[in-house]
């Protein structure tokens, strides 16, 4: 199953998507942020590209657990995005994510210039590759 994950942000949105068995996740690219409901549209319409059966959003939350400011705004866009198509849409914690991707891009031996630029398609890759291992976790346990 296709899995596209938004890696939501106010300036851009980072998607990845999974391979077909569900188990690699990899960067799709980034869109830069319109309106909330263009970049839904937007996201509806790549994730129909892909043949995508599930969307993921990365929502961040604080210390005590509640939704963050900006975690606030990406379950908003999930709400909008449901009513933009017809797949299921669900919320997955992202928190850290940024943060493991420039991890993963120092450790690949990126150079400080290439770290430099954005990291919201590698942040979404990272959420979903989470949503992906812990499903596959899930899986194992059952």
């Amino acid at each position: 199953m296709r899995i596209l994950a938004v890696d939501h942000g106010q300036k851009n949105l980072g998607l990845a998507l999974s391979d077909e068995t569900g188990m690699l996740a990899r960067p799709l690219g980034i869109l830069a942020h319109v309106s909330k409901l263009l970049d839904a549209a937007q996201v509806a319409e790549r994730a129909m590209a892909h043949a995508a059966q599930l969307i993921i959003v990365g929502v961040s939350y604080d210390e005590a657990g509640d939704p963050n400011p900006a975690g606030r705004r990406a379950m908003n866009f999930a709400e909008i995005l449901r009513g933009q198509t017809e797949l299921p849409v669900e919320l997955w914690d992202e928190s850290l994510t940024t943060q493991d991707a420039r991890a993963a891009r120092i450790a690949s031996g990126a150079p400080r210039k290439k770290r430099a630029g954005h990291l919201d398609d590698v942040a979404a890759a990272v959420l979903l590759q989470d949503y992906l291992d812990n499903l596959s976790q899930t899986a194992h346990e059952h």
